[in-house]
Formats: structure tokens, sequence, C-alpha cells
């Protein structure tokens, strides 16, 4: 199958042998013995499995708008700006694989969407870390931070959210480890993202050294202490972080949180949402930053980055009760 659609500067222009997404320019050489024995070394390698399965371009990209929500083949097609011809082939590959399933949502004509199963839900966290990696390594200098510049491409991401809908598939977990919806059915939610309270488990070592890490707690008293005036404004207060559950329980207990915390551990929305990570003790840490969405699930407006706490709790009650006008 020659792949007429590859991005240009991306990968060069060749045909997949040897079986569904495994790329060479060339077709393999079978009497090289060199060649043999790197492909019976590979049949164990759990890298080269998964990149069989994910190492093309379109693939990624595709369980990326999926992620997203965007399950119908002609958004994706708009989505992704990719031909149809190659489109069906990277669906036909990725349910193959059981990364994707096909649910019908039209009888007549059948019409179909594509769905992750729980083998592709899995792959989310390794979209979030590819994502993470390169907001550090390619679009920024290679420091580790917990915030950015107000210019830059993690900003721009987000403000680009303002105008889309948050999934409808898209649950996270509370503290009493019920499935919730993180958008609630009041005329608006606020959804504030942050990296990580001390209580009940200490932060990493070194974090008051990361820019925009520290400033968790203090942010969740401040939503704590105007919460009677974002429920006036008909606005519902979901925290969340990539904490486990007990750790959010804990912590709302030890300081009287009146709304719900939430817990994004398996990166659900994080994915779905492309939201700005960061690594610290060994756990992926979302960045702080705001979202107001209304009764439709649309984003409304996005504070990003945060670089006073104290005044974007207050902008976040502004855009509320302009919302609700």
């Amino acid at each position: 199958m020659t792949d007429t659609a590859t991005p240009p500067g991306e990968f060069p222009k060749g045909t997949y042998y040897g079986g569904v997404g495994t790329y060479t320019p060339h077709p393999p050489l079978r009497q090289d013995p060199t060649m043999t024995n790197r492909r019976r070394a590979d049949d164990t390698c759990g890298i080269a499995q998964a990149a069989a399965v994910l190492g093309d371009w379109w693939n990624l990209l595709v369980l990326r708008e999926i992620a997203r929500g965007h399950h119908r083949f002609d958004t994706l097609v708009t989505e992704l700006g990719v031909s149809r011809k190659v489109l069906t082939q990277r669906l036909h590959d990725l349910v193959d694989h059981d990364v994707l399933t096909r649910r019908p949502y039209q009888q007549h004509p059948p019409r179909h969407e594509y769905v992750l199963t729980d083998r592709g839900r899995a792959l989310l966290p390794t979209l979030v870390t590819m994502q993470d990696w390169a907001d550090r390594w390619v679009l920024g200098d290679g420091n580790l931070t917990a915030t950015t510049e107000p210019d830059g491409a993690e900003a721009t991401r987000v403000q680009t959210l303002v105008g889309t809908r948050i999934p409808a598939d898209v649950t996270l977990t509370a503290t009493d480890r019920t499935p919730t919806d993180p958008v609630a059915t009041t005329p608006t939610t606020v959804l504030f993202t942050y990296p990580g309270t001390g209580l009940p488990t200490p932060t990493p070592p070194h974090w008051t050294d990361i820019p925009g890490a520290a400033g968790c707690t203090l942010e969740n008293r401040l939503f704590r202490q105007q919460w009677n005036d974002f429920t006036a404004a008909g606005a519902t207060v979901h925290g969340i972080s990539t904490q486990r559950p007990d750790e959010q329980a804990a912590f709302a207990a030890a300081e009287a949180i009146p709304f719900t915390l939430l817990s994004d551990t398996d990166l659900r929305l994080t994915a779905a949402l492309r939201l700005p990570t960061f690594r610290a003790g060994q756990q992926t840490r979302l960045k702080r930053l705001v979202l107001v969405a209304d009764h439709t699930r649309t984003i409304t407006a996005a504070i990003y980055p945060v670089t006073d706490i104290p005044t974007a709790v207050t902008d976040a009650l502004r855009l509320v009760r302009q919302t609700s006008r």
C-alpha cells in the first residue's frame, strides 16, 4: 500500500511492508541475516510491537482526534485534513488491532462511528506523554515548569478550546469513587486544574523550585471562600488533579472543601482537551488553568497561564456572571 498522504517533511514516501503499521522505504531484504535477527528480536520487544500499531503519523493523530470526541468519519476527515482513502485504511488498521471499535449511530442508511476500546483508552497516557515531551523539549526550552509564557504554544492551544465542547463520554472519579461528568447540570461549570496538594501525600522534593507548581492549597481555599458567590451565580465548581481519589478525599476533609474534587488519574480529560502537563515525583501532573463551560458543554472562557492565583479566581467569578447574563 503506497501512502500518498504523508505530511511533507515528516516521513519519506514509501511502502508499508511486513504488516500493518510497519514502515520501510524499501522492501525488506529477507536474505540479509542481520535483518532476520533484528526482526526476531523485535518479536519480543514491546517498543517494536507498539510501533507496529502506533508508529504511523496518521494512526497517532486519529487516536488524538477520537480522544477529543471526534468519532464520525466526516468529522475526522475535516479535523485531520486527511484523504478519505488514507483515513479508511487507518481506521481499519486500528479496529483490527482492537484499539478502536465501530458503534452504529444510524440505521438507514447504516452509519458507524469510532470509539476507543479498553486497549485504546490505555494508550491515552502515551499520547499525553508525547505531548508533554514535545511541549518541553520541542516547543519549549527544555526546562521543567508548571506554567508557560502567555504567547507560548501551550497557551495558544488552551485558548483554542474556547468555543469547543467537552466530550460527553469523558467521566472522572469523585472522592467517593463515583464516576462523574466534569460538566454539571447547572448553567455554568468552572473547572480548575492544579498540579497537586501536599496533603496527605507530601509534594516531591524541590517542588517550590518548579515555576508555577506551588499554590494548590491556596487555590482550593480561595475557591472555597468564593464558593457561595459561584453558586449564587449558577455555577458548579470542580477542582481537577491527577492525584488519586483517596488523596483528594483526605485533602477535602482536612480543608472542608465544599465543592467536588475530581481525579483524572487515567488522563481521559487531559487527553480529550490536550491539557498542558508536567512530570514531577514520577507522576504526570496538570498545569494550573481555569475553564468555564456552559450547559451545552461549550467552553466559553479559558484562563492560562495562571500567574496570579487570587486574580484568576476573581476573574473566573466575573466570567461566570457574564455568562449567566
